[in-house]
């Protein structure tokens, strides 16, 4: 019994069945014949069950929520990871030191400490905060909930805040990584000018709510107005992390990844890249899809320069 609970506890399937084929084996011997064969049907139905959900190894199931969860979380299984994606090495050191942490999270509950499980990711639209998020729930093998604000911000504040209740209970039902774009709108001070007294209390029961998870859930909140959110949020998350414009070794870098499949020998960086200054990680991304596809409709594999420019002044200009 206690190996089963054990088992169960830890979420370890094959031992769990092991152990109940070792139950039922022992009802065998005993001479309990029809307990004996009741455990083994049941131990076959749970095998079925988990064959039947597991397509391939490694893959993730993620099953869909349902009722009134179904319009305040969307959920995603995740492919991308942190090797995938163009960051500075000071912030990829701190998001692989989050996923190192809850891989280690055993040891570190052995000596009384808790992984980060709480993120505030702040910093200018396109700089790779929700792609962030996607790429820790693909390195953890976690599913990507993402909490739809629409959903849970209604004109009645009570409803709001029972709405924030009901996802928290999913945070704690469900493991995941459960993401809060756009958090300004539901974080913001509780002291501007236009705020009133129902809105104060939304985000009090945020607060509240945040500050008692004890879930294995990676909570992520992104933002790209810091100055708007309420003081009182920043120390309530474990880590706040800080996105900025790439500067130009990155912008190299994410140009040069999107630009993978072609040939860009031809091409002078050191005149290209003052074109990508003040472009975020997603315009730049553009920006290089952009000069492919001309390339590719040119009937070539090579980028030149000046495409490569055009494409950047191109985005530079939308962006205005």
């Amino acid at each position: 019994m206690i190996a089963l609970l054990k088992s169960h506890i830890e979420g370890d399937d094959k031992v769990f069945l092991s152990v109940a084929m070792q139950a039922a084996a022992r009802e065998a011997r005993l001479g309990h014949g029809a307990v004996a064969q009741q455990l083994q049907d049941l131990i076959e139905e749970a095998k079925r069950r988990t064959a039947n959900t597991q397509s391939r190894p490694g893959q993730l199931v993620v099953l869909e929520p349902r009722g009134e969860l179904a319009n305040l979380l969307s959920v995603q299984t995740p492919t991308l990871r942190l090797a995938d994606m163009a960051l500075p090495p000071s912030l990829s050191e701190r998001l692989e030191r989050v996923t190192l942490e809850h891989r280690q999270q055993k040891r570190l509950r052995e000596h009384a400490l808790q992984p980060r499980r709480k993120l505030l990711f702040i910093g200018p639209p396109g700089c790779g905060k929700t792609m962030s998020a996607s790429a820790l729930a693909g390195e953890l093998h976690l599913p990507l909930f993402t909490i739809m604000l629409e959903g849970i911000i209604t004109k009645f504040m009570g409803e709001t805040a029972a709405k924030l209740k009901l996802v928290f209970d999913a945070i704690r039902q469900t493991p995941g990584l459960y993401l809060f774009d756009e958090f300004d709108a539901l974080g913001a001070h509780r002291t501007q000018a236009n705020d009133v007294g129902e809105i104060r209390r939304v985000l009090n029961s945020f607060l509240q709510l945040l500050e008692k998870d004890c879930s294995n859930s990676l909570i992520v909140a992104a933002t790209n107005h810091p100055q708007m959110l309420d003081r009182a949020l920043f120390r309530r998350f474990d880590d706040v992390i800080e996105y900025t414009l790439p500067d130009p070794n990155l912008a190299s870098d994410i140009l040069q990844r999107k630009l993978a499949m072609f040939d860009t020998t031809a091409v002078d960086w050191s005149g290209v890249l003052p074109e990508a200054e003040g472009l975020s990680h997603a315009e730049l991304a553009r920006a290089a899809e952009e000069a492919a596809k001309r390339v590719v409709l040119d009937g070539s594999k090579y980028i030149t320069s000046g495409v490569l420019q055009a494409a950047l002044r191109e985005r530079k200009a939308a962006s205005r």
